[in-house]
């Protein structure tokens, strides 16, 4: 099985062609489809992983991953790819990992977004993620952000004035702190900070700073919530308006039996749920619960909290986030969707109890040194002291600071194996948490010469009802289990229907930490069917079971 690199980002030729050769590699068990084609033409790709012996991917509970919605995010991709690694190569050795693709299917998108990510990996500079122009065709005068020296990454450039903000820290000199309020002109040098780049239309005084040519974001581009440019900053001009976006609602939507979903981000170290604009009172009691439990295993197998947007990861106290992939697919759908963001420098430093989003509008100096302490020890070229540059148009400036996209964004290659992994492991772990419908019994009852009483029993064997949520029930996003006969000619049904319904079957999820306190132990994951049937002894009839999220079941039985 070809393995995966982790010295390295994949472009999208090497990850096309990595894909392709495990399709051909583990045919039984791996197929790669095209689900459309991003704003540059290129194919976004979904691997489908399920073992097909034991059935079609479409008739057993899946799961999603998807990654790389972000243009920088390359971490998320290279996770995205241990997991298809994982699944393929640990198969037949690995019980957990054998079981879930016998039972469930998994359906990945390693590069969401491949022409922001290869755009990217080419000019070294910030893309947020699409790489269409909007809401603007042509970029404003200004400061055009741009890796001037080409060595391969975007630093800060920095430009002495006495009106300059910053000034260099009296202890670690290449570390520049906010200027006083009553500093005074002979307490410099100060500095002013800018992004590397060049000066579009420079008239020799003024630095404009345009918002990007690339406005759009195309994690709040999703149905949920969305709003508008003016409420939220690169939403698009409409819900899924963008091809990418477009391309994962249609593969979501032609396939009803996802149950759960991670979107693979970067940075913070930290799983994230919904609500992104909602406190948890907005929560059907038993989802919230079961997203808790959830992410408690999250956080077991990979270190990193899990908590709610809402509440602990807004950008801005007074604005919530709209338009996210999770929310739409809890909210609309009714499946418990996560938001991993790999990473967290803060953490590697040392650093404990500090807010998420907050940390980085307002934090104690002793953090950044801190962390320009670890970046000296563990990666020396995460901060670069400062460096003259002849500027064409500022003359004299100096680049440096942090390598934001290699050291930041991404996680830096000696420790990029070592990071992903243990997501897979939770990945598995959500899989396999998700319904299951299985046959309990199925028996055959001989009334008379020519009379036949047949009695299947239905179970759910998964941890999640058959719904997966409270909130898939209150948006009637799922059916009811079905179960319908199939009859030769010379069968007659006496009792019961050809095409009937069996409502939901609960999971374990409900049952509570303790034994002794209010535990339902009623028989709600079953479910008996019978039916009287007329028709020559020996004669063969057809049943199929179907769930949409608990999966499909046929099965033949002789009327003896």
């Amino acid at each position: 099985m070809r393995p995966v690199a982790y010295d390295h980002f994949y472009a999208y030729d090497e990850l096309s062609e990595t894909l392709r050769a495990w399709a051909d590699e583990a045919p039984k068990l791996c197929t790669l489809e095209s689900i459309g084609k991003s704003y540059e033409g290129r194919d976004i790709w979904l691997v489908t992983i399920t073992n097909t012996e034991t059935g079609a991917h479409a008739d057993k509970p899946g799961f999603l991953i998807e990654a790389n919605i972000h243009s920088m995010e390359w971490t998320g991709c290279t996770a995205a790819l241990h997991l298809i690694h994982k699944l393929l190569s640990e198969h037949g050795e690995n019980e957990l990992v054998t079981r879930a693709l016998g039972t469930r299917t998994f359906y990945v998108i390693p590069r969401l977004n491949p022409d922001g990510a290869e755009r990217g990996l080419q000019q070294r500079r910030f893309i947020r993620s699409s790489v269409r122009p909007y809401p603007r065709d042509e970029p404003e005068d200004g400061l055009q952000v741009e890796d001037l020296d080409g060595d391969g990454r975007v630093l800060d450039m920095r430009i002495e004035d006495p009106n300059g903000a910053w000034r260099p820290h009296p202890d670690e000199r290449k570390l520049l702190v906010r200027r006083d309020p009553v500093d005074g002109p002979d307490d410099g040098p100060f500095y002013r900070l800018l992004y590397e780049g060049r000066l579009q239309n420079y008239d020799g005084f003024t630095i404009k700073v345009p918002p990007p040519l690339e406005g759009l974001d195309l994690n709040r581009n999703f149905p949920a919530e969305w709003a508008p440019e003016h409420e939220q900053r690169g939403a698009g001009p409409y819900p899924t308006s963008e091809p990418e976006v477009r391309a994962m609602v249609q593969a979501v939507t032609d396939r009803p039996n996802i149950t759960g979903h991670v979107a693979y981000h970067t940075f913070s170290g930290v799983h994230l749920r919904p609500y992104a604009g909602r406190p948890d009172e907005d929560f059907p009691t038993i989802d919230l619960r079961a997203y808790k439990i959830i992410g408690e295993r999250g956080t077991e197998l990979t270190g990193y909290p899990a908590v709610s947007v809402f509440h602990d990861f807004k950008y801005d106290p007074k604005q919530t986030i709209k338009g996210g992939a999770h929310d739409w697919m809890y909210d609309h759908l009714g499946v418990f969707s996560w938001t991993t963001e790999f990473w967290s420098p803060q953490r590697q430093a040392g650093l404990s109890d500090y807010h998420f989003t907050d940390w980085v509008r307002e934090h104690p100096i002793e953090d950044d040194l801190a962390l320009i302490k670890w970046a000296r020890d563990t990666y020396p070229n995460a901060y670069v002291d400062w460096y003259e540059f002849d500027h064409p148009e500022l003359g004299k400036v100096e680049l440096g600071g942090w390598d934001i996209i290699n050291f930041w964004f991404n996680v830096p290659f000696d420790r990029l194996e070592q990071e992903v992994a243990p997501h897979s492991d939770w990945a598995i772990f959500h899989t396999l948490v998700s319904p299951l419908l299985e046959v309990r019994t199925l028996d055959v009852e001989q009334l008379g010469d020519t009379s036949f009483l047949v009695r299947l029993v239905l179970q759910n064997s998964g941890w999640l009802p058959t719904n997966v949520t409270q909130k898939a029930v209150e948006r009637q996003a799922v059916r009811d289990l079905e179960v319908e006969l199939e009859l030769p000619d010379d069968a007659r049904l006496v009792g019961g229907e050809v095409k009937t319904t069996a409502g939901q079957l609960r999971g374990r999820v409900e049952k509570r930490s303790t034994t002794w306190w209010g535990n339902d132990e009623s028989t709600t994951d079953l479910a008996k069917l019978e039916w009287v049937i007329e028709a020559p002894a020996g004669t063969e009839i057809g049943i199929e079971a179907r769930h949409p999220r608990a999966g499909t079941i046929r099965k033949r039985v002789r009327l003896t």
